[in-house]
């Protein structure tokens, strides 16, 4: 079979390997559909950290293959999702039920062989049925929308609240959709994309806003803006330094701001304690998916979310290693990489 490896920072190859074998409690999994992630990206220029020579993909979804002979639930044929993040279960986080935390954590794609593949072998507890009807794309959306529902959960997004998200990408129209089903009566895309400001009103957002029109802060927080006073709950979801430091002012006094955004190891920002403190702004971080990998799924399943919108183009394994290995098109939301396509 055909697998795309990062053999060290800034290397990839595209190898002929074994079909892998899975053990007595994985699955054996022909991948439908592989998300190409800005993780992936920054693993790549070895701003993330990995365990090289690994198979690259996280956000990944297809078809039994074959399961291992104490494997229950599930068999052959059946469409699957793989969360990609393994907890030891033992740890002290773990034992707090804090996942996401565990001291050994380990994922798919980063620390074990993963979805740009025609093939991945997944655990048994990391793997989640889909409808044989759905879309064979659509699964590898599970990941990042699991991502952002942590962040969601962590907002406590009162219904009637208004949201500002900021970032166009798949994680920003992920999070806009979220908001809206938790009842957000305003809801405020921020990205310089004409057409992603428009996609995100079709899925739900109330209002877009361009940052290169003039003072983002005055715009929508002033007394004249969208939202006087700013907003009750401030996702930043596009991973810049520059975003991550603006979001804080533009959450409202006793509001709440998650940073979903990654940005590389090592960048820094600056933030102004006494203006959080004097406003009383929360700045929560929301790290993966604890236990939210399940509610994804049959989010995506049922339609309530939609996925198809998001999907940029789709690309073989070949061509993924000049996808991974330059930035996103100006227009990308999500590359899906369809291994044998």
């Amino acid at each position: 079979m055909k697998a795309l490896f990062l053999e060290d920072v800034g290397r990839l190859t595209l190898r002929d390997v074994e079909r892998p074998v899975p053990g007595p409690a994985e699955l054996l999994v022909r991948v439908e559909a592989c998300g190409i992630c800005g993780t992936d990206r920054h693993l790549f220029r070895g701003e993330f950290p990995a365990r090289p020579p690994v198979t690259l993909g996280h956000e990944f979804s297809g078809v039994i293959e074959a399961v291992g002979n104490a494997v229950t639930g599930f068999q052959p044929s059946m469409r699957v999702t793989g969360d990609p993040n393994i907890a030891c279960g033992h740890c002290a986080q773990c034992q707090k039920g804090r996942v996401n935390l565990c001291l050994n954590l380990q994922a798919i794609g980063i620390h074990r062989n993963g979805g740009f593949a025609d093939y991945v072998v997944i655990p048994q507890n990391q793997t989640h049925a889909l409808p044989e009807t759905l879309d064979p794309l659509a699964g590898a959306f599970c990941e990042p929308l699991a991502c952002c529902l942590h962040g969601v959960d962590l907002a406590k997004i009162a219904v009637g609240a208004s949201v500002v998200v900021i970032g166009g990408g798949v994680i920003g129209l992920l999070t806009v959709q979220l908001a809206k089903l938790a009842g957000a009566s305003r809801i405020v895309l921020v990205t310089r994309s004409a057409a992603k400001r428009d996609l995100a009103i079709r899925l739900g957002a109330t209002d877009g806003l361009d940052p290169a029109g003039g003072d983002v802060e005055v715009r929508l927080s002033s007394p004249e803006g969208l939202l006087p006073g700013g907003a009750d709950v401030v996702f930043e979801c596009a991973g810049l330094a520059e975003t991550v430091e603006q979001a804080p002012r533009l959450t409202a006094r006793g509001g709440t701001c998650v940073l979903l955004g990654v940005l590389p190891a090592g960048e820094r920002v600056t933030f102004e304690p006494f203006d959080l403190l004097f406003r009383e702004v929360a700045v929560i971080t929301s790290f993966l998916n604890p236990h939210t990998h399940r509610r994804a799924a049959a989010l995506i399943a049922s339609g309530a979310i939609r996925v198809a919108p998001l999907v940029s183009r789709t690309i073989s394994l070949a061509q993924a290693v000049e996808a991974i290995s330059q930035p996103a098109g100006g227009g990308e939301i999500r590359a899906l990489v369809v291994p044998g396509g």
